[in-house]
């Protein structure tokens, strides 16, 4: 799967019927569930690298301005770095990182099931013991 697909009504709606179901049994999971949104994960991550960039910036031009060259080569490679880092959080938190699509190899173990794919097997399994 390469990018995020909308969903149609329906499925929005049936997902928000999941959601209030999963809500309305397990409050405490639902809540844990919430807190660990791993976009907000992905945003910190941004953060922590705008954050590694700047830092990086002021180690070159300090390096620059004292004629410290191991000290300017060492800011521009946390530059890179803190770039790389948050292009591929960017990627990731976007649905663009996703290797979900990719062929496997040989003799390598299937990919783990997503998240939606975990609790909607969940919910069949729920329903069917009912």
């Amino acid at each position: 799967m390469g990018g995020a697909v909308p969903l149609s009504e329906h499925e929005q709606r049936l997902l928000d019927q999941i959601e209030q179901a999963l809500y309305a049994e397990d409050p405490k999971w639902a809540n844990t569930v919430r807190i660990s949104n791993p976009r907000s994960h992905y945003k910190r991550r941004l953060v922590k690298a705008s954050i590694g960039f700047a830092l990086g910036v002021v180690l070159l031009m300090v390096g620059v301005v004292a004629a410290q060259i191991p000290l300017g080569a060492g800011g521009f490679v946390v530059m890179l770095a803190s770039c790389l880092w948050g292009l591929s959080s960017w990627m990731r938190m976007n649905g663009l990182g996703d290797t979900s699509s990719a062929p496997q190899a040989r003799g390598r173990r299937p990919q783990r099931q997503t998240f939606m794919e975990r609790m909607e097997e969940r919910w069949r399994r729920r329903h069917d013991e009912r």
